[in-house]
């Protein structure tokens, strides 16, 4: 399972996640970024609807389809201009309108799952994100619900749903916790003395294998033993 770090919002943030598979987000875009996202191994594109819903200030679709076109030749994939707080009218009109994968979210009708697989078909991404409304917690139904609905051929994007990761369909999550767990780290007697780059080099890795650990909702693998 790939993890994404969130946007970087310092500078000396962006020096640690050189290397690293990164998440930019349109709505926390800053021009320094630039000279750090040569760095990142990899990036996915965001347009950050999770700030708009935050602050109400809306995403301009234009301005977003037109800072997309940088990302093209090397993002892994460009999300669209969603709505998490249930307008999804208007987030099928952004797809539309300005392109971007679509993302289902917990505040969405379950048949809106169907067209939302046919847009990231026909747009060729063959990317679909499941987004959630705060709060994150005790959603596990509705994700995997998601899961068992789309194709083993559409990578499954998971927005923030770190917590989630032993769902073994998610292909993708990103983190913006990536900073202060690492920084947590860094404050325990065992690994004090670590610098804060080797910090988070353990705290990606731990996010990683998260997904193989054995969870009391995996009851294939609890009857291995």
């Amino acid at each position: 399972m790939d993890v994404y770090l969130a946007s970087p919002n310092t500078q000396q943030q962006a020096e640690h996640v050189s290397g690293m598979p990164v998440l930019l987000s349109f709505a926390c875009w800053s021009k320094w970024i630039d000279g750090y996202q040569s760095s990142f191994r990899r990036v996915l594109i965001d347009s950050g609807a999770y700030s708009e819903m935050n602050s109400g200030v809306k995403i301009d679709g234009l301005q977003y389809l037109e800072w997309c076109q940088r990302w093209k030749p090397h993002a892994d994939a460009i999300a669209g201009i969603d709505d998490i707080s249930g307008d999804w009218k208007r987030s099928l009109s952004n797809y539309e309108k300005f392109g971007g994968f679509p993302t289902m979210h917990d505040t969405d009708p379950p048949e809106l799952l169907k067209d939302l697989l046919d847009i990231s078909r026909n747009q060729g991404s063959n990317w679909i994100g499941i987004g959630l409304k705060p709060p994150r917690e005790g959603k596990e139904s509705f994700i995997r619900s998601v899961c068992d609905n789309v194709p083993n051929d559409i990578h499954l994007h998971g927005w923030a749903l770190r917590r989630y990761t032993h769902i073994r369909r998610l292909d993708s999550v990103d983190s913006t916790n990536w900073w202060r767990d690492a920084m947590r780290l860094k404050t325990l007697q065992d690994t004090k003395h670590l610098t804060y780059g080797e910090c988070l080099e353990i705290i990606v890795k731990r996010y990683q294998r998260w997904t193989r650990e054995i969870s009391d909702s995996d009851t294939t693998q609890r009857g291995l033993f």
